[in-house]
């Protein structure tokens, strides 16, 4: 394509309210443009970038034996009530009434849908196993829409579904996709981890995520370099580090009350009392559904909140200041367990270890006062859960080894369901038997915005982007130094019409501009191989250099098309 002809309307500077790289390059690089809070206008580079991975996707997902089909994203309400997600999931769905009155929502994910069609089409084992896949638009109400295209209200995604007769045929599925998500974020480029993670509001059984590690991603993960194990902090499990100064066994301490006035946080009351955060109890009020409950973690620690969810199996939310003193009687920082009558439930850390109990520091639910001296078990009797964020340096729970944490993006999902979707829908079959069987479900979302985010943030530098090959807009940048030149436009269509032929997709600048001006917007563009016909055009002789890097060559025409395939096959 010649550039004179695309719409590439590239800027020299940063959005202003941009903070990742990925939104900075791809607005400044003429991909994307901003039409309301989490809503993106992909332009005419960025939808290449993104039919390229989608190209990927479906390659792969066709060779597993999945079929592609395409589903309305407009629902009638009823389905996502049959099956409690409707009043489960909360804010994040778009609900609106039709013009009769009837409740409709915006999908966030098409999981109803799916086994809707399967109860009406699939009636015997012999129609199984089907694996059924579509792109596809999904509307998520996010509160706090960020990062450019990484945390957005409207989004593209390839979300497959398999139906099976058995726990054996949703495994089998189940590692075929696995196989597939492997081979596509390879061939997009990108350095990626498969983990463990929570089904969440999905559902089910068994979740693992694809994570893409990079600084503007939101999620973290945990992560062990000697076996292999790797979570979602939502999920990950650790051994906490034991304290720098141990606490003192009891023996006869007795409870003590010591002033604190206004020294409300960890940091602040450690720093009075002249004790580690580690030996003091964090205590903290949540609601779960109705019912008030008091979450404990270890001062240096941090309560993950969906592992408190996870354990209640509720909802659950911090407690408002008002509701935190009617159910202690004390402000929000010197609240404890001693002497409440509410449910306690403490993380394991907190457990005593070997029956040999430790004296912790918390709140004495009095204005201004901490307790000194408290003991779990002699004080008060909690229920123990693993409650804490796994944290740099914890002990891997597999092997014992120091876990590393990583800032990720997430690209992938895969879920066993089960038959979460398919009983409350009817999506059942007859067996070999004659009996009526449920359909053993799994549900599988690639997000291909995220694949594009997470390949700029993962190679860029100072002067632009540095797409891998596989998807990038363009596989050359062919620039004409001086457009007017009788010589260079001769040398440049003969290259241009030459590598049309061979397949390739060439951007050719043939604009009316200054040189330099066209070598930045190529820098910022990012194709895999810049080639430069300028004045050694007349010596039938062009300058290419690969994006990623490496020695800039000069190319004869004779054969220049051969040199070109070896510099981009030898690119990133």
């Amino acid at each position: 394509m010649r550039a004179t002809a695309l719409f590439m309307p590239t800027i020299k500077e940063d959005p202003a309210d941009a903070e990742a790289a990925s939104h900075k390059l791809m607005v400044r690089g003429g991909f994307v443009r901003q039409f309301a809070s989490g809503i993106y206008i992909m332009l005419p580079l960025g939808w290449r970038v993104i039919q390229r991975i989608c190209e990927i996707i479906r390659e792969e997902m066709n060779a597993i034996g999945a079929q592609e089909l395409s589903m309305p994203t407009l629902h009638p309400a009823d389905v996502w009530q049959a099956t409690g997600r409707y009043d489960a999931i909360g804010q994040e769905m778009f609900r609106f009434k039709d013009r009769g009155g009837r409740d409709m929502v915006l999908a966030m994910t098409h999981e109803e849908l799916f086994a809707w069609l399967a109860s009406r089409e699939l009636r015997s084992y012999r129609d199984l196993p089907q694996t059924w896949y579509q792109i596809q638009l999904k509307f998520r109400d996010e509160p706090r829409p960020k990062g450019g295209v990484l945390r957005v209200r409207e989004f593209l995604m390839k979300d497959s579904y398999t139906f099976d007769i058995d726990e054996a045929g949703l495994e089998e599925s189940y590692v075929k996709h696995i196989g597939a998500y492997d081979r596509i974020f390879a061939r997009c480029g990108l350095e990626f981890y498969r983990v463990e993670s929570d089904s969440g509001f999905m559902g089910g059984g068994q979740a693992h995520e694809y994570m893409a590690p990079s600084s503007a991603g939101e999620d973290k993960v945990a992560m062990c370099g000697s076996c292999g194990y790797a979570a979602n902090v939502e999920l990950a499990r650790s051994t906490a580090r034991t304290p720098t100064s141990a606490n003192a066994t009891p023996g006869d301490a007795a409870l003590r009350e010591v002033s604190t006035p206004e020294q409300r946080t960890i940091d602040e009351v450690s720093a009075f009392l002249h004790i580690e955060p580690s030996q003091l109890i964090k205590s903290l009020v949540y609601i779960a559904g109705e019912a008030a409950v008091l979450a404990l973690v270890r001062g240096d620690h941090s309560l993950h909140e969906n592992k408190l969810t996870r354990y209640l199996k509720s909802e659950v939310r911090p407690a408002h200041p008002e509701e935190v003193k009617e159910v202690t009687g004390a402000e929000v920082g010197f609240v404890g367990p001693v002497g409440l009558s509410v449910r306690i439930i403490a993380d394991e850390a907190l457990r005593p270890p070997g029956g040999a109990p430790r004296t912790y520091t918390a709140g004495a639910n009095k204005e201004h006062t901490h307790l000194q001296g408290v003991v779990i078990g002699r004080d008060f009797e909690p229920e123990f859960a693993d409650l804490r964020e796994a944290q740099e340096g914890d002990a891997c729970p597999r092997c014992g080894a120091s876990l590393t944490m990583k800032q990720v993006i997430e690209i992938g999902n895969i879920f066993k369901l089960g038959s979460k979707y398919s009983l409350p829908l009817g999506a059942t079959v007859l067996d070999e038997a004659g009996q009526e069987r449920p359909i053993i479900m799994g549900s599988y979302g690639i997000g291909p915005a995220r694949i594009a985010a997470a390949a700029v943030e993962q190679s860029h530098d100072d002067r632009g982007i540095i797409w891998p090959k596989s998807i990038a807009p363009f596989d050359v940048h062919l620039i004409q130094v001086q457009a007017k030149d009788p010589i260079q436009t001769q040398v440049a269509q003969g290259l241009y019409d030459r590598l049309a032929v061979e397949g390739w997709q060439v951007l050719w600048d043939d604009r009316d501009e200054r040189p330099g001006f066209k070598f930045a917007d190529a820098e910022l563009i990012g194709c895999p191989v810049r080639v430069t016909v300028g004045k050694k055009a007349v010596d039938r002789v062009v300058e290419v250099e690969p994006r990623a890097g490496g020695a800039r060559e000069d190319v004869p025409l004779e054969g220049g098309a051969d040199r070109i395939r070896e510099l981009w096959e030898a690119s990133s």
